[in-house]
C-alpha cells in the first residue's frame, strides 16, 4: 500500500502562479492534490509542517559534467567509477535536481590524462550499476557530448545511442579559433588551469592537432552525427553558437536546444526560430560568463533565456532561477523557476513532471530562503523522501 504524504504550511510555485500559503498531497509516486489553505483531514498519512518555505518542482538539469569531478578528484587520480556516481548522485540531490541528464564525453583525446575522456560507455556502466543495486536517489539519463572533430566520435556515438536513457546529443566544436574558443589565448588559459601544468610546447601540439583534426574529420563527422540521432529520434542541441551560418545550420538540423550561445545575434536568431536558448547557472550567479561571452542575465533582460544548466556547479540551478527575477524582472518566479524544471523537462520529452501538478510525479523540494541565500531542506523523488 502506497503511503500519503501531505506538506501543508508552504508558499508553493506552480507553473504560471504561486499559491502563497498551502498544502500539496502525495499519493504514491504522483501528486494528488494542491491546493490553498489548510490541508484537507485524512487518515492514517505523513503530515509535514514546511514552515512556510518554498515548495518548488524538482530542478530538471540537462547539461551537467560534473560527474567527472568526482570520477577524478585530483589530476591522474581515477576514482572507483560506481562510487563515484553514487557521491555525484548525493551531490546532485542535495542540490535540488531530481531530474539529471548526465554529459558524457563520448571522445578520447590523444594524449589526455582526464580520467573522462573517452569513458561514456564505463561511466553509464557505473551508472547502471548503480541503478540496478538501488544506490541512486534521483532519476539519472544521459547526454551525449560529441566533439564533432574527433576521428572516432560517429562510431562511439553510434555504439551508446541505442541506450534507452539517453536523451540528448550535443555537437560540440572546440577547435582552437572555433565558437567559445574564438580567442585561442582563452583556450590555452582554460587547459593551463585544468590539465594539471601543460607545458606550451604541449599545448602547442595538442592545438595543431585539433586543428588538423578539423580539417580531416569534422564536415563528414557533423553529418553522420546529426543523421544518428534522427535515425533514433535522440534531440538535438548546438553547443556557443556564434556566427550566423551556425544559427542557420542548427535551424537546418531542427536542434532543439541551443547550449550557451556566445552573443546576442545568435541568440536572438536561435529563439526567434523556436529552438531553446540554455545557459549557464554560473554565469548568472558570478555575474558573467568566465569566458568573456555573453552574461546569462543579458540574454534574460532581452526575453531570450528559456532554461537554465548548472554545468560544472550543481547547486548554481537552485540560486540562479531565485536569483533571476531580479537580475531580470520581466520575469516572475513561476517564469524563473519553469527555466530549471518545466521547461527543460519539455525539451527532451519528459513530461511527466518539472511542475506542481495533479497528475505529476512527485518530484518537490523544500527550500529555505535567507537574506543571505537558500538552501535545500527536503526533496523528494518520485514521492519518496531522498534528502
Amino acid at each position: 500500500m502506497s503511503e500519503t504524504t501531505i506538506i501543508e504550511n508552504a508558499r508553493i510555485v506552480l507553473a504560471n502562479d504561486v499559491i502563497e500559503r498551502g498544502y500539496a498531497v502525495f499519493d504514491g509516486s504522483a501528486i494528488a492534490e494542491v491546493g490553498e489553505g489548510r490541508a484537507p483531514e485524512r487518515g492514517q498519512i505523513n503530515r509535514i509542517d514546511a514552515e512556510g518555505d518554498l515548495l518548488l518542482p524538482g530542478l530538471v538539469e540537462l547539461h551537467t559534467d560534473h560527474l567527472e569531478a568526482h570520477v577524478q578528484p585530483r589530476p591522474k587520480v581515477q576514482w572507483d567509477p560506481v562510487s563515484a556516481v553514487v557521491s555525484y548522485d548525493a551531490q546532485i540531490a542535495t542540490s535540488g535536481i531530481t531530474t539529471v541528464l548526465d554529459s558524457l564525453r563520448v571522445w578520447r583525446e590523444e594524449g589526455s590524462t582526464d580520467a573522462a575522456d573517452g569513458q561514456a560507455a564505463m561511466l553509464s556502466g557505473a551508472i547502471d550499476k548503480a541503478r540496478a543495486a538501488g544506490l541512486l536517489r534521483v532519476d539519472h539519463y544521459l547526454h551525449l557530448r560529441c566533439e564533432v572533430p574527433m576521428p572516432k566520435v560517429v562510431e562511439d556515438t553510434a555504439d551508446l545511442i541505442t541506450r534507452p536513457d539517453v536523451r540528448l546529443l550535443s555537437l560540440m566544436d572546440h577547435t582552437p579559433g572555433q565558437r567559445q574558443f574564438q580567442d585561442a589565448q582563452k583556450l590555452r588559459d582554460y587547459y593551463r588551469g585544468k590539465s594539471g601544468g601543460l607545458t606550451e610546447v604541449e599545448l602547442d601540439e595538442m592545438f595543431a592537432r585539433r586543428i588538423a583534426h578539423s580539417e580531416q574529420y569534422a564536415p563528414q563527422n557533423y553529418k553522420g552525427l546529426v543523421e544518428l540521432a534522427q535515425r533514433h529520434s535522440t534531440p538535438l542541441a548546438s553547443h556557443d553558437d556564434t556566427t550566423g551560418e551556425h544559427v542557420a545550420q542548427a535551424i537546418k538540423d531542427k536542434v532543439a536546444i541551443a547550449e550557451f550561445p556566445t552573443n546576442v545575434p545568435s541568440a536572438e536568431g536561435l529563439h526567434a526560430s523556436g529552438i531553446k536558448v540554455m545557459m549557464g547557472a554560473p554565469n548568472l550567479v558570478r555575474g558573467g560568463s568566465h569566458s568573456g561571452n555573453v552574461a546569462t542575465a543579458e540574454l534574460a533582460r532581452a526575453g531570450l533565456l528559456d532554461l537554465m544548466s548548472s554545468d560544472y556547479v550543481p547547486s548554481s540551478l537552485l540560486l540562479a532561477a531565485l536569483m533571476l527575477p531580479r537580475a531580470a524582472p520581466n520575469y516572475d518566479l513561476p517564469a524563473a523557476i519553469r527555466t530549471v524544471s518545466k521547461t527543460p523537462a519539455e525539451a527532451v520529452g519528459l513530461i511527466d513532471r518539472g511542475e506542481i501538478a495533479a497528475g505529476k510525479r512527485a518530484d518537490v523540494i523544500r527550500v529555505h530562503v535567507a537574506p543571505d541565500g537558500a538552501a535545500v531542506r527536503s526533496v523528494w523523488s518520485g514521492g519518496r523522501r531522498v534528502a
